[in-house]
């Protein structure tokens, strides 16, 4: 039986630490792909080699030709220029539409029945440019960011806590950038909600580092964006389609009515599944979380429009 194979569009930071994950996780066969002659090749030859240390029997091989992505299973575009101090993900809209449109078509065409993951910022307006190019039922496309966004709260609610973050789970909505809906009702500690373990404005200080997470590390960096949480992030996504797990797992889906919401994609809880986007998961929401949702989904709107 051969192995899943996973190709990585984009062998920059966020696509590189995304095949070290999916190699490390053993969860098929990755191809690394980018423009730039030498560097998926070299990369991709630099990390199998780790594989005889680390015990890992996956391929990883590295290319500049689209021909070698042929059939694969999934697909994960990270393609595009990253953050630099200062620009927000709003900013990078212009430049990652053409790349993300162009590596739509060229994967489509030789994968015509994988599933899509984008990566690539802003990320709500470059799924609905992939799909605006290749029109995948919502089940075969989605966007990675809910995951990242949640871990990040769930790391700074275990900072704040001292309690171990395998024990947190927390949920986000919404557009990922500035407009991102944290729901500390929805967050909890072994079952417990945050809100009952924490004040209401040290929440609040909390739900705002998480909108400004991405750009409290770029302002560290100051060359480039986040990195090791985001491979991480796509690879969960990952392994739940390809080992069927059927996680429940904050992603950007293409609403069809949920939320009071339709055609857009937005971040909500998936089932994540062999069938891609098995499931969106419909939260009981007060009025207080729905108008910032809304707020959320017409801030998308907006910068979608600037695709025409």
């Amino acid at each position: 039986m051969s192995r899943p194979k996973i190709t990585i569009v984009g062998a920059g930071n966020v696509g590189a630490t995304a095949a070290h994950w999916a190699a490390a996780h053993e969860l098929g066969d990755i191809l690394l792909l980018d423009i730039v002659e030498g560097v998926p090749q070299g990369k991709a030859l630099d990390l199998y080699e780790a594989a005889p240390v680390e015990g890992f029997d996956c391929r990883v091989t590295g290319s500049n030709n689209y021909d070698d992505t042929k059939d694969s299973d999934i697909v994960v575009i990270t393609a595009g220029i990253a953050r630099k101090p200062g620009m927000s993900r709003d900013d990078l809209i212009s430049t990652n539409a053409r790349i993300v449109g162009s590596v739509t078509d060229e994967i489509v065409s030789r994968s015509p029945n994988c599933i899509l993951i984008i990566v690539s910022n802003p990320l709500d307006v470059m799924v609905t440019k992939a799909h605006m190019q290749c029109n995948f039922p919502r089940e075969r496309i989605v966007g990675m960011a809910g995951v990242l966004d949640s871990a990040r709260f769930r790391a700074f609610i275990s900072m704040e806590l001292n309690v171990s973050v395998e024990d947190i789970s927390a949920t986000v909505l919404g557009g990922h950038g500035d407009s991102m809906v944290p729901l500390p009702r929805y967050s909890t500690v072994s079952g417990i909600p945050i809100t009952a373990l924490m004040k209401p404005e040290r929440i609040e200080e909390l739900v705002q580092r998480t909108r400004d997470g991405g750009a409290e590390i770029v302002n560290f960096l100051k060359t480039g964006s986040a990195f090791y949480a985001p491979g991480a992030s796509v690879v969960q996504m990952v392994e739940s389609i390809l080992k069927d797990k059927k996680r429940i797992l904050p992603c950007a889906a293409l609403l069809q009515g949920e939320y009071g919401h339709d055609g857009i994609f937005m971040g909500v809880p998936v089932k994540l599944g062999a069938g891609g986007v098995e499931e969106v998961i419909e939260l009981d929401l007060t009025a207080e979380e729905k108008s910032a949702f809304d707020e959320s989904a017409n801030h998308v709107r907006e910068l979608i429009k600037s695709l025409s």
